[in-house]
């Protein structure tokens, strides 16, 4: 049973989302992979992987209907344990303004960064908003040239850090 499907689910915030989605997919017998759930905006997201026998979309659309959600399949090519570790971490911190995004991990690509993950939020009030990134990834070159390339954008408050890898 190799054979994995992305599952995307979206939807207003409520109790009991993760249960009864997830409830559905062990009781029909599907089993979970890699998983990333989060409230964004007052809307819950679920991405996870998902492998079973049948149409998992038959199995789901009736949660997804009583619950609201929206629901996307796709069929996947990825595998369990197959992934790179992240071994650094990036908080950027500055005015809100646009542009922010796309400047930082170009600046990250350019120096041959690999961005496993990314979580942004916007603090401060709707006067004077401060954009908050905090992404995790991985990256050869030292944390040292990373730092300074990024200080390159000038407006935004920088900090890399190593992630420690030693499990045990």
């Amino acid at each position: 049973m190799n054979d994995w499907k992305m599952l995307t689910l979206v939807g207003a915030d409520q109790p009991g989302i993760v249960g009864q989605v997830t409830n559905a997919l062990y009781q029909a017998g599907w089993n979970l992979g890699e998983a990333s759930m989060l409230r964004l905006g007052g809307n819950f997201t679920i991405m996870m992987m998902v492998t079973g026998e049948g149409a998992v979309e038959a199995v789901l659309q009736p949660v997804a209907d009583t619950l609201g959600l929206h629901m996307h399949v796709d069929e996947i090519a990825g595998s369990l344990h197959q992934h790179v570790v992240p071994n650094m971490q990036v908080r950027v911190t500055g005015a809100d303004r646009a542009g922010i995004v796309a400047q930082v991990t170009a600046v990250l690509a350019a120096q041959g960064f690999n961005i496993l993950e990314l979580e942004s939020d916007v603090a401060g009030s709707s006067e004077r908003p401060v954009y908050i990134m905090h992404i995790q990834g991985y990256g050869e070159l030292p944390l040292e040239s990373l730092e300074a390339a990024l200080d390159s954008l000038g407006d935004i408050d920088v900090h890399v850090s190593p992630i420690e890898t030693l499990i045990g």
